[in-house]
């Protein structure tokens, strides 16, 4: 007589996050390695979810794809990814109870709230008698890696930079061989992953394809970057945020290539690094003195920030193209930024919640990093009287207005705005309001 229960099946469960790929993947490697069958798991956290502004959301859409991707990769190796939608407490209750699990392993998250997530669940496994193993994936140093001479994290970038370059070899930019181990998925039919509908939103399908390293741009990068009308840039900060492609192989590309682009991959690292050391920039100045300047947050100014009705140009054609795009170009980022803070004096946790809400590559440690070096609150920001002037941006940047017209086609019509401020006036305001904030600081 067989049992009418069944012995659940003994596993380890590669927990995918910011990791969305077979290839060159630490938790996967370290979890095929042990030649326990390894379970893929992804989890569509509520508690992210539910803050979502829209429902129309272009991230989750971006997903889902890549999961569809990822199931097609698993059935050819009779695996299968197992999608759970709830909290991540209610996912590894459901997954102790499915399988008989050995070990979860993932890859590291800096943020504070994926830091209070893994503790949760660390703590939940410990219970059941399960190991939580996470290792790092989506940068090159974290943490305490690069340190001051004194043990203490560094606040300015070309020191940091310096530090990195020379702590650099080969370990920390080689590969994890995992499709060595790909025998090791545990085997299953493809299990069912639950639509966008399903999980409550009604966006359009993504088209999603693996993305490739773009050499000959990455070879010119530092020749291209600041020109936004032509593709410049490798576009790869949106894989390089869900891990859909190896910050090891870009390094190994940039080093060998460009180091004008390597210094892009140190930036992230740099504010990857400050938010685990400084997790207080999370709604706060890293400088205190900045959280005491008396922004102007004319809501109606904001609007017209939002909307690419500014009447400057370049900071309009931004916008407009963020709002229907979801990305924004790099050195176009930083005049909208500054003109946001600088000349109409606009809290900048305003724009950085607002790029949050729209940005398909948003990144909580770049995003807040930029936000604050445009505003001067950061670490190793621009100083506070440094301020853009957007027509002269715009002559260096985009001298034919080239991208300047294909967001702004009414530009030479009567159909577009005024300047809502004078250059002149918001940038005499702006040294004058933030001067007089900072000396009262001291």
């Amino acid at each position: 007589m067989t049992s009418s229960r069944q012995t659940k099946q003994r596993v380890n469960i590669w927990w995918l996050r910011r990791d969305l790929r077979l290839e060159d993947n630490a938790a996967l490697y370290h979890a095929l390695q042990q030649g326990i069958p390894v379970q893929p798991v992804f989890i569509f956290d509520t508690n992210i979810l539910d803050d979502l502004p829209s429902k129309d959301d272009k991230r989750v859409a971006f997903i889902h794809a890549v999961l569809l991707k990822l199931q097609e990769q698993l059935s050819n190796h009779g695996a299968s990814l197992d999608v759970f939608h709830g909290t991540p407490r209610e996912a590894f209750e459901h997954y102790s109870n499915k399988y008989k699990v050995v070990a979860v392993h993932t890859a590291n998250d800096y943020e504070p709230y994926a830091r209070e997530r893994d503790s949760e669940v660390a703590k939940l496994l410990a219970l059941k008698g399960i190991a939580f193993h996470s290792w790092k994936d989506q940068v090159i140093f974290e943490k305490e890696e690069i340190l001051k001479d004194d043990g203490r994290p560094y606040t300015v970038f070309t020191p940091y930079s310096k530090k990195w370059k020379a702590g650099l070899n080969d370990f920390y930019i080689k590969s994890y061989p995992t499709s060595s181990y790909f025998t090791h998925f545990y085997q299953q039919e493809a299990l069912a992953i639950p639509g966008l509908q399903k999980l409550g939103f009604n966006s359009d399908a993504y088209k999603f394809e693996w993305p490739k390293i773009p050499s000959a741009i990455i070879k010119n990068y530092d020749k291209t970057r600041d020109t936004p009308a032509i593709a410049g840039t490798s576009r790869l900060s949106l894989h390089l945020r869900f891990g859909t492609i190896s910050i090891r192989a870009l390094a190994r590309e940039a080093l060998r290539d460009n180091e004008t682009y390597l210094n892009e991959l140190i930036w992230r690292d740099f504010y990857q690094m400050i938010l685990w050391h400084f997790p207080h920039v999370v709604g706060h100045a890293f400088k205190p003195a900045y959280d005491h300047i008396p922004w102007r947050n004319n809501e109606k100014e904001f609007d017209a920030w939002k909307t690419g009705q500014t009447g400057y140009p370049i900071v309009d054609a931004g916008m407009r193209e963020l709002n229907t795009t979801g990305y924004m170009h790099n050195r176009v980022r930083m005049i909208v930024a500054s003109f946001l803070s600088k000349h109409l004096l606009i809290d900048w946790r305003w724009g950085e919640a607002y790029f949050a809400e729209k940005l398909m590559d948003y990144d909580l440690a770049a995003n807040n990093g930029g936000w604050q070096w445009a505003a001067g609150s950061g670490c190793d920001a621009a100083p506070y009287f440094r301020v853009f002037n957007p027509a002269l941006q715009t002559q260096k940047f985009d001298p034919k207005l080239e991208y300047v017209k294909k967001w702004v086609p009414e530009l030479d019509s009567f159909d577009y705005p005024q300047p809502i401020v004078a250059h002149d006036f918001a940038r005499k305001r702006a040294l004058e309001v933030y001067k007089k904030a900072l000396n009262e600081d001291q």
